[in-house]
């Protein structure tokens, strides 16, 4: 494995800037740029812009947890996940789930000042480099420039009508910008720089290279529809670049499997031997609420009902396109993991052990890719044991989530280098989040030539994900046998392009579900189709919980993007403008 970049916080940020809020100014410091215009000071500041990829910016004015790149809240807001917890407990959350957030919702806000902050330390660094005169830093400038790319990226797939702040604009202390429309072509204009002065290979995993940006540019061409470029440069990158599936799914949530030949793009978390600002801040609360076996806190980010459902196949091992929600995959919801007396006291065997309560698990065919991504009850949990169900689960049955557990952000048992636990079982995590991964590349090429009438790639590309899914070992049981009923095989042929479209964009779903992609691909697929996608999802998912309907309202079109913050806004004095309805 090559050794990664290292994101640390540096200090040299406290001299440089006060503040990386979007309309405020830098401070000036101590340190000028004329004593940073070498290679040493290029290469402090552009540690800087990498750690900003983590979230972790000076003094952010949102929601702490809201800064992840991981993007775990937008599953919450999609047909993936619910909050977890209890329903009062981070009620901005709860607001979002349900669609009754407003503006100056503190995640909103988190998140926008989290990626401005990025983009104005980028900005940094490219205000340096253009100062220095007589050496070559391109290589290093389009390091950043990715970087700027990608964070601007984020900000136009998540707020659609962002402000664009160009280093001219930050040398200037010009920050508070309009935002009249989208900024896709200064993005693209960014990642081109990349692709054409970026190595094809480099030393340090966490680094982007030439074929980083390509799959980028890619992506940037498919959120606009730009089927053909985005076709040819996924074509490019599948075909010459280095990348390629790992053997095992599960390689690319575990520590072994950290910047492998499937990691496009990761950013590099670290755990630091413990409770570390350099593992996953954002993700803190997202871990199963188990004191007593696991030490961990506290419930949130749970996989819904509907996603398990998703996973059904049929006996031929084909996905359920049409009908995956018609029955539900057997699950405990309602249940105690521990039988009790009248008194609520939780009864034990001979030797002291509780006494579970009676549940079978799902019997009928599975794509294995669940048992990986969600937590079920009575199937091992990464490693831990057993999971016994309701008593790893924080919300009870009268809040709206339900009794899963994620999996993929969870570090495996006896991979204590990606562990940090705090005091109250705060988790910061050093499990890289892989922000792309080579699975996805190979799904969004098959999007892209389905669009093309080029069926016979497009099933190709879903096939080689497949396969890899049904070669991979499986989750077993404690006898060593398969933990489930496993049944998972290729399509023979994609009979028209309706089929294809819908085979394409499930089978994202089923590879790259918890992964926070979930909402965007639906935003991206059309606001009627993600409202119809919601809304359906919400009438199923309460038949498994029935107090969650009554609690969310109607999701709107229009929150395919998000509202501009309402404190951005204020800031600004109104050179900002909100985005429509809201």
């Amino acid at each position: 494995m090559r050794k990664k970049i290292f994101y640390y916080i540096l200090p040299i940020f406290a001299f440089i800037a006060c503040s990386e809020e979007f309309t405020e100014n830098p401070a000036v410091g101590a340190l000028s740029d004329q004593a940073l215009q070498n290679a040493e000071g290029v290469d402090l500041l552009l540690t800087g812009a990498y750690s900003a990829l983590t979230g972790a910016v000076n003094n952010n004015g949102g929601n702490q947890f809201s800064v992840s790149p991981d993007n775990w809240w937008f599953d919450v807001m999609s047909d993936d996940a619910h909050k977890g917890s209890t329903d009062g407990d981070q009620a901005d959350l709860y607001n979002l789930e349900t669609y009754t957030f407003t503006p100056a919702n503190p995640y909103i806000l988190g998140k926008w000042e989290a990626l401005y902050g990025g983009v104005n330390r980028a900005n940094a660094v490219i205000t340096v480099i253009e100062g220095i005169e007589g050496e070559d830093f391109s290589e290093k400038l389009a390091e950043v420039r990715f970087i700027r790319g990608y964070l601007n990226f984020e900000l136009q797939k998540i707020y659609g009508n962002p402000a664009f702040i160009s280093a001219e604009n930050y040398a200037n202390s010009e920050f508070n910008q309009p935002n009249p429309g989208p900024i896709w072509e200064q993005i693209e204009a960014d990642q081109k720089f990349a692709i054409e002065n970026l190595p094809d290979t480099q030393d340090d995993a966490g680094r982007p290279t030439s074929w980083t940006a390509k799959a980028f540019l890619g992506k940037t061409y498919l959120f606009q529809e730009k089927w053909q470029e985005a076709y040819d440069i996924l074509q490019d990158v599948i075909q010459n670049g280095p990348y390629g599936l790992n053997e095992e799914f599960v390689s690319n949530f575990r520590a072994g499997g950290e910047n492998s030949k499937e990691s496009v793009f990761a950013i590099q978390f670290a755990a630091d031997d413990g409770l570390s600002y350099n593992g996953n801040v954002g993700g803190t609360l997202n871990f199963p609420n188990e004191s007593n076996v696991l030490g961990w806190c506290c419930g949130f980010y749970v996989p819904t009902q509907d996603l398990v459902n998703a996973y059904k196949t049929g006996a031929d091992g084909l996905p359920l396109l049409d009908n995956y929600s018609d029955t539900d995959v057997v699950n405990d919801y309602g249940l105690n993991s521990y039988k009790t007396d009248g008194d609520g006291n939780v009864l034990e065997d001979a030797n002291g052990d509780p006494i579970p309560t009676d549940f079978t698990p799902e019997t009928g065919p599975l794509d294995p890719r669940l048992d990986y991504t969600v937590g079920r009850r009575g199937i091992d949990y990464n490693g831990y044991g057993i999971n016994p169900g309701k008593a790893w689960v924080r919300n009870s049955f009268s809040d709206l989530s339900g009794p899963y557990l994620p999996k993929k952000n969870v570090y495996y048992a006896g991979e204590e280098v990606n562990m940090g636990t705090g005091s109250w079982g705060q988790q910061h995590s050093g499990i890289n989040y892989n922000v792309m991964r080579f699975a996805g590349v190979l799904l969004m090429a098959a999007e892209a030539a389905v669009e093309l009438d080029d069926l016979d790639t497009a099933l190709d590309y879903v096939n080689q994900v497949r396969e890899r899914a049904k070669n991979s070992s499986y989750v077993q049981a404690e006898d060593g046998s398969p933990a489930a009923n496993y049944n998972i095989e290729p399509y023979d042929s994609f009979p028209d392009k309706e089929f294809a479209l819908k085979a394409v964009r499930f089978e994202r779903r089923l590879e790259l579900a918890m992964e926070g992609h979930r909402y965007f691909d639906l935003a991206r697929w059309g606001p009627t189709f993600m409202k119809n996608t919601i809304d359906e999802y919400v009438a199923n998912e309460t038949e498994t919980i029935p107090n969650f309907g009554p609690k969310v309202s109607p999701f709107k079109e229009y929150m395919v993007i998000m509202p501009i913050p309402t404190t951005a806004i204020d800031l600004s004095g109104n050179v900002l403008e909100q985005n429509p309805q809201y």
